[in-house]
């Protein structure tokens, strides 16, 4: 049986643990085929760890969209766009596609920053992506934006989130709240417009988490693909990702990848799930 074809809109993180890098490992890891339409290249300054985002001009941008189109993706995910016109342009791309998924993570902030990279941004996303999208995946910031509630401090206020969302036009949504709501538990929140879902694992170490939002998504796209349910993606994707977490790695002095290989090759965690 021939791979699945997925196409990512994202941008390039240097030391490849979020980004493109870890929607290509994702991809591979799930059995599916990756493509990338660049969007920005990620660098770091090697004294700080801080973060130097370089775009991509849009008419390179743009020849990248003609290629990946032309091969027939079967589901393309967003990441890191930069730019109104780029939002805009990936929302088109994945309609001229005709690509049957579209999975929005809509990235907003570098992790640890709570600052908009471009708050224009969040106006173009509601406008060009959500209307298409089959699963959003917004961290509890990324929701709070995006929903105009601001910072969520409860899972009432993730409902009430997700509700509006969806209500923006996506079938699906996802809200990761992690341990933002001090949780026991690693805890995200489903809603596909009639019934709230939680989903939980055990929570494990947060110091090596280096692209576990990307590989969220990115495994959310992988599973859609390859023909599981929007709801059934979401929950797999939980796992593979909370493996990842679970074994991540000291990198540097600075950060931490997550292991994308971690749930095929150690340990495969379970998901609670509840109606909510």
């Amino acid at each position: 049986m021939a791979l699945k074809k997925i196409l990512t809109i994202a941008g390039s993180d240097t030391s490849a643990g979020a980004g493109m890098q870890a929607d290509l490992k994702t991809f591979q890891e799930l059995d599916s085929y990756g493509m990338v339409a660049l969007t920005s290249i990620v660098t770091m300054d090697t004294e700080t760890w801080s973060h130097d985002v370089t775009p991509i001009p849009f008419d390179v941008f743009e020849k990248q969209l003609k290629t990946a189109i032309s091969i027939g993706p079967d589901a393309v995910k967003t990441g890191m766009l930069g730019t109104e016109e780029m939002i805009q342009r990936a929302g088109e791309a994945y309609t001229e596609s005709g690509a049957d998924y579209f999975v929005v993570d809509p990235v907003m902030v570098c992790k640890g920053e709570d600052e908009v990279l471009n708050p224009g941004n969040t106006d173009a996303m509601i406008k060009y992506l959500l209307p298409k999208a089959t699963i959003v995946t917004p961290n509890l910031f990324e929701a709070g934006q995006l929903s105009g509630l601001g910072t969520l401090k409860s899972i009432d206020d993730m409902k009430r989130a997700a509700e509006i969302i969806h209500d923006q036009g996506a079938q699906h949504v996802i809200i990761k709240g992690g341990k933002a709501l001090d949780q026991e538990q690693s805890y995200d929140l489903y809603y596909d417009g009639e019934t709230f879902t939680q989903l939980t694992t055990d929570m494990f170490q947060q110091s090596y988490n280096h692209g576990a939002g990307c590989t969220f998504a990115a495994a959310t796209t992988a599973y859609l693909a390859n023909g599981k349910s929007p709801k059934d993606a979401v929950i797999a994707a939980k796992a593979f990702v909370a493996s990842a977490i679970k074994n991540g790695w000291k990198m540097n002095e600075f950060v931490g990848p997550v292991d994308h290989g971690a749930h095929n090759r150690i340990e495969h965690i379970d998901v609670t799930t509840e109606e909510v």
